[in-house]
Formats: structure tokens, C-alpha cells, sequence
């Protein structure tokens, strides 16, 4: 078993970053793979940025250039870095882990998640 716990959210302005982290706690976090997703109001969860165990990485292209996904296996730890936010990135953000230590896209794909945190870019 996983846990997950996100952190960093919160209300910003329109051309600010941010850093979301990602605690993870449990068993062979370094075999999996990890991943972001982001859900705003009235939509679905969407993908938004997953490393492999390899250290294979792929972003949506909404988010491309301007997001970073990262992990420090010694620290349980795996992050999402936010610059240039714009209004539509409003959503709550969810970490996920993958048993399967690839790089997949789909909500139904991920084992494990965090509870989610909310980041607000105001324009």
C-alpha cells in the first residue's frame, strides 16, 4: 500500500509559479511510476505530467514548457514545478502512482492518490 499526500497549492496570479510536492509513504516507491492530474470545475480529471521509473517523462501539451515533473527517490518524494501559470490551470492537482512503472496516461491506469490541492491563478 501507498499513501500520498500533496502540498503546495494556493491562490496565485497569472504569471506566477508555484511548486506542488508529493509525499509518498510505503513500500517501493522507486518502482513506480508517477504521475500528475488536475481536475477543475465541471470538468473530467485530466493527465498532466508522469515519470517513469526510468526517468521517461511526458507532459500534456497544455502544460508543455512551462510545467516539470521531478522525483527524489531517496526522499519518497516526487514534485511538479508550475511557472507561467494562466487562469485555465485553476484545478485541483492529484499525484498518483503506477504500479506499472511506465509512463501511461489514463485516470484508470493509477493505483494510488493523493487527496488533492488546489491551485488558483486569478488574471
Amino acid at each position: 500500500q501507498v499513501q500520498l499526500v500533496e502540498s503546495g497549492g494556493g491562490l496565485v496570479q497569472a504569471g506566477d509559479s508555484l511548486r506542488l510536492s508529493c509525499a509518498t509513504s510505503g513500500r517501493a516507491f522507486n518502482t513506480y511510476a508517477t504521475g500528475w492530474f488536475r481536475q477543475a470545475p465541471g470538468k473530467e480529471r485530466e493527465f498532466v505530467a508522469t515519470i517513469a521509473r526510468s526517468g521517461n517523462i511526458y507532459y500534456a501539451d497544455s502544460v508543455k514548457g512551462r510545467f516539470t515533473i521531478s522525483r527524489d527517490n531517496a526522499k519518497n518524494t516526487f514534485y511538479l514545478q508550475l511557472n507561467s501559470l494562466k487562469p485555465e490551470d485553476t484545478a485541483v492537482y492529484y499525484c498518483a502512482a503506477d504500479r506499472v512503472p511506465l509512463c501511461r496516461f489514463g485516470v484508470h491506469s493509477y493505483d494510488y492518490w493523493g487527496q488533492g490541492t488546489k491551485v488558483t491563478v486569478s488574471s
